[in-house]
């Protein structure tokens, strides 16, 4: 009764209302609050998802299989090695070990001087394709004109068929020439000596090149002497770079041999002579 009329009482009831919404509101927000809490427990305690792992790459700079059957690539990509060999001696005066220790090129270069000293003009090429033709012979009289073509085969333990010749004489009649010169540092067949003397070709073995080297005068057969053992008079060239070659040994094991110093671009390679030994 007393509550009922007194001003407190009447307070009360004016602020009923506001009382009952701040209480919906604070368990609205201890709601909220509560499902935040959780939410986060639960994403933390999932596992952290990981990236599949990367495919396996074989390193770059790992060797080919051990069971790849190795290519010519391979054996002459093998890494050049410093000179280990060379002649046996260098000889001091003509003889037929001359023939045995220069290279290809030197023959030629001696060839074309010694008929350079008998008087005719001459023309060569050091390398690449030659059209059969490793010397042109000029009179001193008709230089625009030759008179004779050479061709130079450095072989040693292996005659010269009548299959070369023949090519020299057929190159002869498509150069319009009449007489050809073949040199070798080895011999001819009988079949190739019989079928030169019928077509206008002088042969020159080795036997004969020292028949002609040994009528010059002594001057004129140092100044051969020289061009023949000129440089590294042993080192093969290269037929189709006009380099030197360089030694090789393969990677898995044998013989070493000469390669063009131009690898990969140029594959010419060449074996090694019986007349160089190791040094």
């Amino acid at each position: 009764m007393f509550f009922g009329k007194s001003p407190f009482a009447a307070g009360l009831r004016v602020l009923a209302p506001f009382g009952w919404f701040m209480l919906v509101t604070g368990c609205a927000l201890l709601w909220w609050q509560l499902s935040s809490w959780r939410t986060k427990n639960i994403r933390a305690s999932r596992p952290t998802p990981t990236s599949p792992p990367a495919p396996f790459r074989r390193s770059s700079s790992a060797p080919p299989p051990v069971d790849r059957v190795p290519t010519e690539d391979d054996r002459l990509a093998a890494e050049p090695k410093p000179h280990t060999v060379g002649p046996r001696s260098t000889p001091t005066t003509w003889g037929p070990g001359v023939f045995s220790v220069i290279e290809w090129r030197r023959f030629e270069a001696l060839v074309e001087a010694l008929f350079a000293q008998a008087g005719f003009d001459t023309k060569s090429q050091s390398h690449g394709a030659d059209e059969g033709i490793d010397i042109w012979l000029f009179s001193k009289t008709q230089p625009g004109t030759p008179v004779s073509i050479v061709q130079c085969k450095h072989w040693q333990g292996k005659q010269v068929g009548v299959d070369k010749v023949r090519e020299l004489r057929g190159v002869m009649a498509a150069k319009s020439v009449t007489r050809g010169q073949f040199a070798t540092t080895s011999s001819f067949t009988s079949d190739a000596t019989s079928f030169a003397k019928d077509n206008g070709i002088n042969l020159l073995d080795f036997q004969g090149l020292l028949s002609l080297i040994a009528q010059r005068t002594p001057e004129q057969q140092q100044a051969l002497l020289a061009v023949a053992l000129e440089g590294e008079h042993w080192r093969p060239t290269c037929v189709n770079c006009g380099i030197k070659m360089v030694q090789r040994s393969p990677r898995k094991g044998g013989a070493a041999f000469w390669g063009c110093e131009g690898f990969p671009k140029c594959k010419t390679t060449m074996p090694m002579r019986g007349a160089l030994v190791d040094v």
